[in-house]
This record gives C-alpha cells, sequence and structure tokens, in this order.
C-alpha cells in the first residue's frame, strides 16, 4: 500500500479540535441516552402493546446514526451499543407484531427504507458479523422469489405485488387495525382520492376525515380495491436492500435484479410518455387498479408527499445501479422526472416554484424547488448536464445559511455544497458547532423528559438521540449524505484505522474534506495529539469503488522522484505527532468492484 509520511508540525486548527471534541462529546452522550430510555437487556422503557403496521421503523430509527457514527470514527463502545439496540429493537417489536423474521412483517418502502439504514450502517461497521450477514441475504431473497413466506417478486413480469410488502409477503388486504396509529395523522392530509367527497371536484386539497368510521370504512375498502395491489415507484428504494446483499458476496444475482428492476420502471416511464406512473397492476399494465389513471397509487403522484417520494426512489435506484455498473446513465430516470417537472414550472408571486402532484384537475400543489436532490444528483454524477440543471436553480445565494436539521437529525446539504463551491468558507466551523449546540438541546430534552411512557408515542426517542453526525458525514467523506428514506452511503473517500483493525478516524485524528471534483478531491488530515503518532488508511468511495490513481501533499516541495502514483483503492498515512497534511488525491470513480471489505483483507478488482 502506498503511504505517505506527514511531518509537517502546525498548531491544529479549529475545525480540528471542534471535530474531535464532537465526537468525544457524543461518545458519551449516547451512554446516557440508552441508559435512560431502556431497560438492562436494550428494549425501550414503553407500552406492553402497539398496534397497527406502524413503529418498527421508528424503534430503529433511535439508534440507527449509532453504526454509522462508529464507523466514522467513534468508540467500540458505541459499536457494542449498535448492536445490542438493533437486537432489543427487533425483540420487542417482534412482540408487539410488526417484525416477522427480523424484517417488518408487511409495510411501504419508505418505512422500510428508513428502517434498514440501520443494517447498511452496521455493515459499514463490521461486515464481519456472520449474523449480519445471514441477515442481508435473508432479507433480500425476501424479494428475489427465494423466501417461500415471502411471495413478494413476480420474476416474469419483474414487480413487486403490492406497496405493503415485508417479511410475510404482499399485503393485498389491509385491515382497520393496521391504520389505527395513522388515522389521526392522516385525517390532517388531502382527501387519497377525489370520488370520496363532492367538494374535490373544486378543491383537490380538500380533506376527510379518517376518524370518523363512516367515512374510513369508505376509504380502507377503496384502500384495498385501488391501491393494494401492483407495483409503485417507491419499491425501487429495495434496491439498497439487494445491493447490501452484494456488497457482502458479491454474487451476480443480486446485480442482475437491481439492473432488471431498474430496467422495468424505465419501460413503464416510457410506455408513459415520459412520466413515471405511479400504479401497475399485477398484470403490468399501468392504471390497472385506478381507473386507467397512471397518477394516484401508494406515495404517489397525488400523495401528500408528492413528487419527492417518486424523485427519492428512482435516485435511490439510479445510485445502486451505478455502484454496481459504473454506468451513470442509470440516473436517467430521475433525470427525465426532473425535467418533466421543471418544464411545468410557473412563476407565483416572484418566486418559481414546480408541480408537487397530480390528480383529476391536472398538475396542481406547486412548490419551490429543492436543492436537495439536485445536489445528491450533481454529485454522484459529475456530469455537466446535471451541473446545469444545479445551476439553474434561484436562491443559490443563500445556500450557504439555509442547512437545518430534519428528522433523525438530517442536516440538508445546501451549506456543505456551498463550502464545495468556495462559497461558505466558515462552513466546517459551524457545521461542527451546529451539531455540537444539537447534541446540548437533546441532552437537555433527555434531562427534562419527566412524561408517562405509556403515553409516548413511537417517534419519541429518535428526536432526543444525541448522536447527530450527519454533519461529520459531510465534512469527513465529502459527501451530502444519504437520501434518508433507504439510500446507501455514497461518499468519495472513507477512513479506517489499521493499527486496530477497524474502520473511522483513529483517535485524535480529524479530517476534512475541502473540495470534491469530478477527478480529485482535496482532503487534510490532523494529528491532534502531540505525543504520539497515528496512521490512517484512505479508501477511494464507501465500498471501495473508486481508484485513486495519484496522491500527493499540497503545498511541499515534491522530490522528483517522489512515487505519487497508487493504482488502487487505498493510501496509507503516517500522521507524526502534532502534524497535518493537505492532500490532492486524484482517481477513477466506479473503476472497482465495490465490496463492504476491509482495506487490509481485499484485491482490487476491475467492475468491467
Amino acid at each position: 500500500m502506498y503511504t505517505i509520511h506527514a511531518t509537517s508540525q502546525a498548531n491544529p486548527p479549529c475545525w480540528a479540535l471542534q471535530e474531535r471534541h464532537l465526537i468525544d462529546t457524543m461518545n458519551r452522550a449516547a451512554v446516557e441516552y440508552v441508559e435512560r430510555y431502556t431497560r438492562p437487556d436494550g428494549t425501550f422503557v414503553w407500552r406492553d402493546d402497539w398496534p397497527g403496521l406502524d413503529g418498527s421503523d421508528d424503534g430503529y430509527e433511535s439508534y440507527t446514526s449509532f453504526p454509522l457514527f462508529y464507523a466514522l470514527g467513534g468508540g467500540e463502545h458505541i459499536h457494542e451499543l449498535a448492536r445490542k439496540q438493533w437486537e432489543a429493537v427487533t425483540r420487542q417489536f417482534t412482540g408487539f407484531g410488526q417484525v416477522y423474521n427480523e424484517f417488518d412483517a408487511y409495510y411501504d418502502w419508505m418505512h422500510h427504507g428508513e428502517s434498514s439504514l440501520y443494517l447498511y450502517y452496521l455493515a459499514l461497521a463490521d461486515p464481519h458479523a456472520l449474523r449480519d450477514r445471514d441477515r442481508a441475504l435473508r432479507f433480500a431473497g425476501m424479494y428475489m422469489g427465494e423466501d417461500p413466506e415471502a411471495d413478494n417478486w413476480d420474476s416474469e413480469r419483474k414487480l413487486i405485488r403490492s406497496p405493503i410488502n415485508g417479511s410475510r409477503g404482499p399485503r393485498f388486504e389491509m385491515s382497520a387495525v393496521d391504520w389505527v396509529t395513522h388515522r389521526p395523522v392522516l385525517a390532517e392530509y388531502l382527501a387519497p382520492y377525489e370520488d370520496l367527497a363532492p367538494e374535490l371536484a373544486t378543491n383537490p386539497l380538500h380533506k376527510v376525515n379518517w376518524n370518523d368510521d363512516a367515512i374510513f370504512a369508505e376509504v380502507l375498502k377503496l384502500l384495498n380495491q385501488r391501491m393494494a395491489r401492483g407495483d409503485v415507484p417507491l419499491n425501487l428504494t429495495s434496491t439498497s436492500l439487494i445491493t447490501n446483499a452484494y456488497l457482502y458476496t458479491g454474487e451476480e444475482k443480486y446485480r442482475q435484479w437491481v439492473l432488471e428492476y431498474v430496467d422495468a420502471w424505465k419501460k413503464r416511464t416510457a410506455q408513459n410518455n415520459g412520466i413515471t406512473p405511479d400504479n401497475v397492476g399485477l398484470s403490468g399494465e399501468i392504471g390497472e387498479c385506478m381507473n386507467g389513471k397512471w397518477w394516484g397509487g401508494y406515495y404517489g403522484w397525488r400523495w401528500p408527499h408528492g413528487a419527492v417520494n417518486i424523485l427519492e426512489a428512482t435516485l435511490i435506484a439510479g445510485y445502486n445501479a451505478l455502484l454496481l455498473t459504473g454506468d451513470e446513465s442509470h440516473l436517467d430516470l430521475i433525470r427525465s422526472q426532473l425535467d418533466l417537472l421543471w418544464s411545468l414550472g410557473k412563476e407565483e408571486d416572484g418566486v418559481f416554484k414546480i408541480p408537487a402532484r397530480h390528480g383529476d384537475c391536472g398538475w396542481f400543489d406547486y412548490r419551490p424547488p429543492d436543492p436537495r436532490l439536485y445536489i445528491h444528483l450533481y454529485y454522484v454524477s459529475q456530469q455537466p448536464q446535471d451541473r446545469e440543471r444545479l445551476n439553474r436553480l434561484p436562491g443559490r445565494e443563500q445556500w450557504a445559511g439555509s442547512s437545518r436539521f430534519g428528522k433523525g437529525a438530517q442536516y440538508h446539504p445546501a451549506a456543505w455544497f456551498a463550502f464545495n463551491e468556495g462559497d461558505n468558507p466558515d462552513y466546517p466551523e459551524r457545521v461542527l458547532e451546529a451539531h455540537y449546540q444539537e447534541v446540548c438541546r437533546r441532552m437537555e430534552l433527555l434531562r427534562n423528559d419527566h412524561g408517562d411512557p405509556n403515553q409516548w408515542d413511537v417517534h419519541h426517542w429518535q428526536e432526543i438521540n444525541p448522536v447527530a453526525c450527519e454533519g461529520l458525514v459531510q465534512l469527513m467523506t465529502g459527501s451530502p449524505g444519504v437520501v434518508y428514506h433507504g439510500g446507501l452511503l455514497h461518499c468519495r473517500v472513507r477512513y479506517f484505522d489499521p493499527v486496530n483493525k477497524r474502520p473511522g478516524l483513529p483517535e485524535h485524528v480529524a479530517a476534512m474534506v475541502l473540495t470534491v471534483n469530478p477527478d480529485n478531491v482535496v482532503l487534510m488530515l490532523v494529528n491532534c495529539d502531540p505525543v504520539q503518532p497515528h496512521e490512517v488508511i484512505l479508501q477511494a468511495g464507501a465500498f471501495g469503488e473508486h481508484r485513486f490513481t495519484e496522491v500527493f501533499p499540497i503545498g511541499e516541495d515534491r522530490p522528483v522522484n517522489l512515487k505519487s502514483f497508487v493504482n488502487g483503492p487505498h493510501v496509507q498515512v503516517q500522521l507524526h505527532p502534532a502534524s497535518q497534511v493537505l492532500l490532492r488525491a486524484k482517481m477513477d470513480r466506479f473503476a472497482n468492484k465495490p465490496t463492504y471489505a476491509f482495506p487490509w483483507e481485499t484485491a482490487q478488482e476491475d467492475i468491467h
């Protein structure tokens, strides 16, 4: 492995000390959080039953950040807690009835995607855990026709047979109990169908009261008639689950499944005049259960979330297909939908907006375009056409100060992107300060949480979890982070500790990616320890999918004979005490076969 020696001593920059302080703080806060809310066996101190199909995803989301934090450099005890808490959530929600065979019995892929992030991060933390590997293959088999109890997949028509699916197979008929916890929430949304009330003829945003038993009975009947059978774009998020199995094994059957399923949705989009239909019947016919309408399906164009779920699912699937092939044309599906919505845009009150939803009345619910998906698309493709899509977005001058926390401590990538473009120089210090303040805020919530656990909602803990590390992902790996509803981590660099044989930065070491370019990144490594040297391995890509071609220090005189040509996914850096180094790492992207294997145990394998 090519090795770089960093000998230049200097006082560590403020961001490096902040980064290490944030890591140390979350290492301690996580322990107090778990002790406050769990029994000795790890289960939540909570009620004895929880009805309906919803909930287990929120249980997992309460700890999803733990294995990711460990993979970045969190303490070994965080890794132990991550595994204990996954088992505890699985055990507790199996008792409630939402989980069967260690996977959601039946739910949709927005929620499956949220809970599966935990599994993907556990694989990054330690791909050698045999129980995790077994689960990854079993869970993938539930969507590939390998599990007779989970008959989710139609191999002939290349479709997932219901929007509500899981370890018990497709759920073609939902019960009132399934929706019991959702009824109060959905009563605040628009009516799911336009023939439920006469007011919908003129007002597509009209609501119907799901809490009224008579109205709900009619809603449930129509849900089962129109939405329970057939495929929806949201199911494309399942490609991450299958890709996860591939990253463990490298078996061609997983790669082939992903490509065939993505291709099936490309064909459906072409068949529907370039618009991705949001419902496909069991026969493969678009609009089969919706009276021929291509809109109105589950989490589809008319759903309260509207376009965002379709766009996220097509982006996630395109990401995965690109990872498995090196072919960026798999991103054409999301490109086509972004361009479609843009072409329908209009100015309202001086603000450019694009439609989020479609119903019998046509396109409606116009909103300003969210830069998040455009940033993700350009980040992974680095293609001029996607740069153009990004450049046309209004309000870019405000991105530097626009980032905010969302569900699960997501952190909007706009400020990170502005930093990468050179427009937000204070971003490193500000993002680390914001995350430290968020940890403090959540710990204050924890200390003042004196309510009755029997009255807590299932989302209670995830908004208090103090391990908020998405800013670290952006800063350290040169990535906007994951697409929260089920995306894998796609990043330019990862770090490993070769001395302790574990992922993440060694203790006392800080890292920052300053710029991400199509063929290189510039990053800084800092050893904050004035006493001991430390070694770090850089990996090109989250899964070694990229290949370093040349890595060299910037700002130093390099001897003519300095060997800087790498031709591999890994580089080792030896940091002398109190040293720091600024590196330019040139790379060929998506050149290697992706794998979860650690750097010291894998041989380079070309993807082609």
